[in-house]
């Protein structure tokens, strides 16, 4: 990705696949992004795969997406795929689509 313009957020919009539910992924996910001071949301989707948007600062999402690869204790990640969004403004990070 291209270096966002000093001090405009940027908003990632990722999928992930592998053994990504029931394995406290999305809990992860928020845990982490709340720290990172990031926006956005994570749900669970009915193939399997998680589902996230994150806005905020580049270096916080390129963070919360080195994270995501990995995931927590009991999640085998097989491939993440990432498409990059204008801002929304978003605010707040939670479970579901609301946030």
């Amino acid at each position: 990705m291209d270096a966002a313009p000093a001090g405009r957020p940027v908003r990632a919009h990722v999928w992930v696949r592998g053994r990504v539910q029931g394995v406290g992924f999305r809990f992860f996910v928020v845990r982490h992004a709340r720290e990172l001071g990031l926006a956005g949301w994570v749900r669970n989707l009915p193939d399997g795969r998680v589902e996230l948007v994150a806005e905020g600062p580049q270096a916080a999402v390129e963070t919360l997406l080195r994270l995501v690869e990995r995931g927590p204790a009991g999640a085998v990640v097989t491939g993440v795929e990432t498409r990059w969004e204008p801002p929304t403004g978003a605010r707040g990070f939670g479970i579901g689509a609301d946030g």
